[in-house]
């Protein structure tokens, strides 16, 4: 499921980028206004340095199964992130995130040596379910593996690494082609290493067994094997270079656009991924505003197919989102049922709001010049997005969202933190 919510955000802002030639952040502030691109490109920079956080929590914690000290590890990595973002070219950034890359084969191996039972996987991919059920937690772990996999910043990243390569609408079904290849790979190395973890640790012992990820390392090495532990911790360790590297360079896109009580580490990498997961529908809904701006994208805008799929992924975000806020709130609610009333009444209003956006929107004006021709005009010669009321009510409504959301995701993790 997680491969169609990739896809639709990825190929919207890849095409953003096509044919505008402007940062996200940029376009935002140029087309919904100054505040909106402040408050997209502010919260971005606020979250990417949280992120930024939980990686070199994934470097101390991948090294430390190695013996080497925390205190050497982690500021070696902050001087290699540096020195690669900051004084080396694109391309080599590019080419030295190839080589990190190339070491997830490691996944490979490490799912045959855990003997995984190909009846119990295709099981349990064909049949969801949640160990002790659909509670807040397993909520909270949902939004967490959805923000985690799909975050905020691989939008601002997106758009902005496309005018980088200098990508015209010409490249742009090679760049579609390119994300989609990308969104398999990634859910799929995923789903090796959760299965991997299944089959060799779900024996011996439950998930409160297993608080960090060196304790996932750990157990891979006595119940499995050393080689099984050094090979997750690597690939621990690989993940957080590449994602604090790629998180490094969208900060840097997304300040240029803008410019232009301890707790246990598991807690917070949690919290983190939670808020990346609340953030994606403000975002989403940034990015579909965008891909329906015909100044912008002229005949690239989005098809009324795009805009249904793009609705009913915001849908299922916000169900998700306003499933775990009320369950903050009520601890006693039966979950699964709000989330299944909650899936009804979204399914309601997509049904009333799918066909009619079918119905009222014209047909698609027609252009003298071939589309992959189109590129954006000059900003000069753009015409003002005017601000009608129902825009104006939808982005009043996503700083609501963000604001409810970010004080029910910290009084979750307040009531997570007192617990542990």
């Amino acid at each position: 499921m997680l491969i169609p919510v990739l896809m639709v955000n990825q190929e919207m802002v890849a095409r953003l980028g096509a044919v505008s030639g402007l940062g996200h952040g940029r376009l935002i502030r140029e087309r919904l206004g100054r505040r909106w691109g402040n408050l997209a490109t502010g919260s971005i920079l606020l979250l990417n340095f949280l992120i930024l956080i939980t990686e070199f929590i994934g470097i101390s914690l991948s090294t430390s199964y190695f013996g080497a000290p925390a205190y050497i590890t982690v500021p070696l990595a902050a001087v290699l992130l540096f020195t690669v973002t900051a004084a080396g070219t694109f391309r080599s950034w590019e080419r030295l995130m190839m080589l990190f890359v190339a070491v997830n084969v490691l996944i490979v191996p490490l799912l045959f040596v855990t003997n995984a039972s190909g009846h119990a996987t295709m099981h349990g991919l064909i049949v969801p379910s949640i160990r002790g059920g659909a509670t807040s937690g397993g909520i909270l772990l949902i939004i967490s593996i959805i923000g985690t996999t799909v975050a905020p910043w691989q939008l601002f990243f997106q758009q902005s690494n496309i005018v980088d390569k200098r990508i015209t609408p010409r490249w742009l079904n090679y760049e579609r082609v390119d994300t989609l290849l990308g969104s398999i790979i990634v859910v799929v190395s995923a789903s090796v290493i959760i299965i991997a973890a299944a089959a060799g640790l779900s024996p011996h012992g439950d998930t409160s067994s297993y608080t960090d990820a060196l304790g996932v390392a750990q157990g891979f090495a006595q119940y499995v094997g050393h080689g099984s532990g050094a090979m997750f911790a690597i690939l621990l360790l690989n993940a957080s270079i590449i994602g604090a590297a790629a998180v490094t360079l969208a900060s840097s896109y997304a300040f240029g656009d803008l410019t232009g009580s301890r707790q246990p580490l598991g807690i917070i990498t949690l919290a983190v991924q939670a808020m990346c997961g609340l953030m994606l529908p403000s975002t989403t809904i940034f990015v579909l505003m965008l891909a329906n701006d015909r100044e912008v994208l002229g005949p690239w805008t989005n098809t009324r197919w795009m805009n249904a799929i793009a609705t009913v992924v915001i849908g299922a975000l916000i169900a998700l989102s306003v499933t775990l806020m009320v369950s903050t709130l009520f601890p006693g609610v039966n979950v699964m049922r709000l989330l299944v009333d909650l899936s009804v009444v979204v399914g309601c209003v997509l049904a009333i709001l799918v066909p009619w956006t079918f119905i009222h929107t014209g047909p698609a004006p027609t252009y003298d010049i071939k589309r992959a021709d189109w590129r954006m005009p000059r900003l000069a010669l753009v015409t003002p997005l005017p601000m009608s009321r129902g825009r104006r009510f939808l982005l009043r409504s996503v700083a609501v969202y963000l604001v409810v959301a970010g004080v029910m995701l910290v009084w979750r993790m307040i009531q997570l933190g007192v617990h542990q």
